[in-house]
């Protein structure tokens, strides 16, 4: 499996640069996951994979946000390390698929719950930070309150680079494993498994909807496609 560090070193330099424009500074949303994810693919050359995990993970999370002290899911992580993730799985498959999109998000969208974990932790930090920038402000000293903006952001920017490596390292080495270990069946399920999440996720998504009967909708879709999913796995696995 060839792998090209220095875009490795982009895609967490990305992730980190992200994790900061989420909360921290510009918030132009550039770290919604549609948008993360692709960035992380385009570093890593498989814009495809970061499109369609993206895709999925940006219906997921819609409607969330970071409201004063109500803090939600780290969609921001969950897009950039599945997305890196998805790109080493599919080198390692020899091609982006629907099943290596599957694969990456069951595996890797849960980092969504351990990034609000993560923001927890560095935010008692960084109030520890504004305490002492304040006292700095009162003291006069202008220079020590600019450095502690500084010192809370550069946590959150190492924290997140390294974690989307991490990801990408995660799926590098398992790729060659999964490659060897999962028969065709079982890809031709994780290929259908895709739309069914995708579908599931457009339900959540329009929950939140102010269209007329858009959530029996969308929830309809989800489980036709998901129950097709069900038979066709099914019957794929009859077959072998």
């Amino acid at each position: 499996m060839h792998v090209v560090w220095s875009q490795v070193a982009i895609a967490g330099v990305i992730g980190g640069f992200l994790a900061l424009e989420r909360r921290a500074f510009l918030q132009a949303m550039l770290s919604r996951p549609l948008v993360a994810a692709t960035l992380v693919g385009l570093a890593l050359d498989d814009v495809e994979s970061g499109i369609f995990v993206g895709m999925v993970l940006e219906l997921f999370h819609l409607g969330s946000a970071s409201l004063g002290a109500s803090l939600s899911e780290n969609d921001t992580l969950a897009a950039t390390g599945t997305a890196a993730a998805a790109a080493a799985l599919a080198e390692g498959f020899g091609g982006s698929t629907p099943a290596v999109w599957s694969l990456a998000l069951l595996a890797f969208a849960p980092l969504g719950p351990l990034g609000q974990r993560i923001d927890r932790a560095l935010d008692r930090y960084t109030v520890r930070l504004a305490r002492t920038a304040q006292s700095s402000v009162d003291e006069g000293n202008l220079k020590r309150a600019i450095r502690q903006n500084l010192w809370g952001m550069w946590p959150h920017f190492v924290v997140y680079a390294c974690l989307t490596v991490a990801c990408y390292q995660v799926g590098m080495l398992a790729a060659p494993w999964l490659h060897a270990a999962l028969p065709l069946h079982v890809l031709r399920g994780l290929a259908w498994a895709w739309p069914a999440m995708a579908s599931v996720a457009a339900a959540i998504a329009a929950r939140g909807s102010h269209a007329k009967r858009a959530h029996v909708y969308a929830g309809a879709a989800a489980a036709v496609v998901a129950g097709a999913a069900l038979v066709i796995t099914l019957y794929a696995g009859v077959d072998r």
